[in-house]
């Protein structure tokens, strides 16, 4: 049995977060998971008196942050583990998505967890080790009309992830991005934002792609409790991984992007080797 750990997972109040936490305390983990309301935080503190502790915090919050890290590392203890999970999906056809959409987007999605990530590192550094995981998605890796936005962010976090990864490797600390597929959350229900359709020409593009998925809601392959389990024997490895999809959508997906985009390096191979001296 691995030994326990202490986990500082953003978003706990639903979805993944609500899944790892569980399954992390069921392990016998202590969870500091942060919330944005008073409530939230006490429904998640029932469940485990002793080691489910509760935070306010709107990761968009920045300089608030840091004061909540220092607070938990002084009085909770060291974080062992952290897991960017706080996030949210954005559905619009870009020509009609505002610019304020987008920066909502990315200051939740991207600048919420490199804001968490920055606040963590002097204390994992100077302890040379920790593990950082960044819940990013299959959008990170593939895109589909009418996410510009939300995978714009994810691609963000997973370059991210692995640029950091690199950065701090020599101090013992892992970075691991776990781009899940569909899974059965609320990610296109209460966690979503829509931006209204105005213009008729992107109808027969986007119209099909969104009912197909609320036809899907609720029925997707993924089992949310699954995955937490997935991230928790990442977590237990001495030998973490850089990438980590979760679920048989995000890997046929992902490959068939991988073999389009080495079909089409190669169909254009010539013209890119023009450009040498």
């Amino acid at each position: 049995m691995p030994s326990p750990k202490i986990l500082l997972i953003t978003g706990v109040s639903s979805g993944f977060g609500r899944a790892l936490a569980r399954e992390a305390l069921a392990d016998g983990h202590r969870v500091v998971g942060t919330v944005r309301s008073e409530d939230a935080k006490k429904d998640f503190e029932a469940l485990h008196p002793a080691k489910a502790v509760g935070r306010l915090l709107d990761v968009t919050d920045f300089d608030a942050i840091d004061c909540v890290v220092a607070e938990i590392e002084a009085s909770v203890g060291p974080l062992d583990v952290v897991v960017n999970n706080a996030g949210y999906g954005h559905e619009g056809v870009m020509e009609e998505s505002p610019l304020a959409e987008m920066r909502r987007q990315f200051d939740v999605n991207v600048f919420g967890a490199v804001a968490v990530m920055k606040a963590v590192l002097p204390y994992m550094r100077a302890r040379r080790r920790g593990h950082i995981l960044n819940i990013t998605s299959m959008g990170g890796f593939i895109t589909m009309p009418g996410f510009a936005y939300y995978c714009g962010s994810k691609f963000a976090l997973e370059g991210i992830s692995e640029a950091l990864g690199k950065e701090v490797e020599p101090f013992g600390i892992a970075v691991t991005a776990v781009a899940p597929g569909s899974f059965r959350t609320d990610w296109a229900g209460r966690s979503m934002t829509r931006t209204p359709r105005s213009i008729p020409d992107y109808d027969a593009i986007f119209d099909p792609i969104r009912k197909a998925r609320e036809e899907k809601s609720g029925r997707q392959l993924g089992d949310p409790v699954k995955a937490a389990r997935a991230m928790l024997a990442v977590i237990d490895s001495e030998s973490p991984p850089t990438h980590l999809l979760l679920g048989s959508d995000a890997l046929a997906l992902v490959r068939e992007k991988m073999s389009a985009l080495a079909s089409e390096i190669e169909k254009w191979e010539a013209l890119t080797r023009s450009t040498d001296g």
